[in-house]
């Protein structure tokens, strides 16, 4: 973890927000909204193409870290991962740091994976991306 990063992060772990992104050290976009959503609403409503940003989301797993991917992500934070979403990121060159790594994310119930991490299992990045739009409508 870079010390510039290190005082965002542990900010970023207090707070009430779900998702940050930053450009440098500057917080581009922030969300309290749980789930997926807010990563999703970033990539459809304001990345920009080349964009090389760092992303905090307090869950990383497999899906998240797909769409950390097509948002741009060149650096990820998160206080908890999946094994998954590790080797995602590690496949498409994505630095990272998981404070906690579990093998899945498990659902609500905790018992079974979360149905957005089955539902990322062996998909792209474009091709999860493709799945949520069309869930969209």
């Amino acid at each position: 973890m870079t010390d510039q990063m290190r005082p965002l992060f542990a900010d970023f772990k207090c707070s009430s927000d779900t998702l940050r992104i930053y450009r440098g050290d500057e917080c581009i976009f922030k969300s309290d909204q749980n789930v997926l959503a807010p990563l999703l609403e970033y990539i459809l409503k304001y990345k920009k193409d080349g964009d090389r940003t760092t992303l905090m989301d307090k869950v990383m797993g497999n899906a998240a870290a797909l769409l950390a991917i097509s948002a741009g992500a060149g650096l990820v934070y998160s206080p908890l991962g999946s094994e998954l979403a590790s080797a995602t990121l590690k496949k498409y060159s994505v630095e990272y740091y998981l404070e906690r790594t579990v093998p899945f994310i498990l659902a609500h119930n905790g018992k079974d994976m979360c149905p957005m991490e089955k539902l990322s299992l062996n998909q792209s990045p474009a091709g999860f991306l493709a799945i949520l739009k069309q869930k969209q409508g």
